[in-house]
């Protein structure tokens, strides 16, 4: 019988480096009051946002994953010829051809690299996290830069104040490798899924005005029931318990969802010291780039540190979501 060789395999994945990218231009509740019939305190009383940024016309989403991508892959100590694959997870290209992955890599200056874009919206940066530790893992891949990106406001109505509070523009990305051996394992296994049924609650309206819609109420009661057992899934799958989590770095959607899991995990044994992400009130909800932007925005800050562990889980449109537990770079 004729065998197949397969790439030797390590024991696991590790993330070795992060990074982001926002754009300059803020804009503060106030700015939207402007244009739409809301206040600063409305916004922060519904979903906790103070500003977000938005990228000017002449801002891609690939410029601002070409950023974060060269902020992780310098942050990681690897060289452009180190990495051999790129993920760009996203739900806001314009055209879905040419891909962002391809573009994004060439203009890094990784050469012939495998390349493909991921949509799995919010939950996004947690599938690829996903993708890229089982490539390592398997021996398919050597190092993956796994990159969020999102340009929202070229999908955003900004007439309508139940979605334009909410989204912004922004990047986050992690380089992932290989574990030498088990105690270096620094990526869980995932734990994902999806509720297609609700597809509809959040989607782009292409037979009017072609913008984001959401429907912001059902979305709410969903996350807030159905996340926190996902988290503490992820958390099980990687052989550990709550309590040991030291950073809890939910999908930054709503500072309200964000604060509801959170508490559920801390009635499940999380510790009541555990940190919890809260990136959006300066940067609002960027989709699949919300997780890797906390995470280097905290450990810039100095709020998480090397070697903790953080719990990532990521929701949204889809319904998709996914979540694992990571060791600080």
């Amino acid at each position: 019988m004729t065998t197949f060789r397969l790439p030797p395999s390590v024991p696991g994945a590790r993330i070795l480096g992060l990074g982001s990218s926002q754009p300059e231009h803020v804009v503060t509740n106030d700015d939207l009051a402007q244009r739409v019939e809301t206040n600063d305190q409305w916004i922060r009383d519904r979903v906790g946002i103070v500003e977000r940024r938005v990228a000017q016309d002449d801002v891609s989403l690939v410029d601002m994953a070409v950023e974060a991508g060269s902020r992780a892959l310098k942050d990681s100590g690897l060289a452009t010829a180190d990495i051999d694959t790129v993920i760009v997870a996203t739900c806001t290209m314009t055209a879905p051809i040419p891909n962002a992955a391809a573009q994004t890599a060439d203009r890094i200056g990784i050469s012939a690299p495998a390349a493909f874009d991921l949509n799995a919206a919010c939950a996004g940066f947690c599938y690829g996290l996903g993708a890229a530790a089982d490539l390592v893992r398997s021996g398919s891949a050597r190092n993956v830069l796994v990159i969020g990106a999102e340009k929202l406001s070229d999908w955003v109505d900004w007439d309508d104040r139940s979605t334009c509070i909410i989204f912004a523009d922004a990047a986050g990305a992690a380089v992932v490798t290989g574990a030498r051996s088990e105690d270096e394992i620094g990526v869980g296994p995932v734990s994902w899924g999806s509720a297609g049924d609700m597809a509809n609650v959040i989607r782009i309206l292409e037979e009017s005005t072609n913008k984001l819609h959401q429907e912001g109420q059902t979305v709410f009661r969903w996350a807030t029931t159905r996340i926190a057992p996902v988290a503490l899934d992820a958390i099980a799958k990687a052989g550990l318990t709550p309590a040991d989590v030291d950073v809890l770095v939910p999908h930054q959607a709503n500072l309200r969802i964000v604060e509801a899991v959170a508490k559920k995990l801390r009635k499940e044994g999380a510790r009541e010291d555990m940190r919890v992400a809260d990136d959006i009130v300066h940067s609002g909800n960027t989709s699949s780039a919300s997780i890797p932007m906390a995470l280097d925005h905290m450990r810039a800050a100095g709020r998480i540190r090397s070697g903790e562990i953080a719990l990532l889980v990521g929701f949204g449109a889809g319904l998709s979501y996914a979540g694992q537990v990571v060791r600080v770079p």
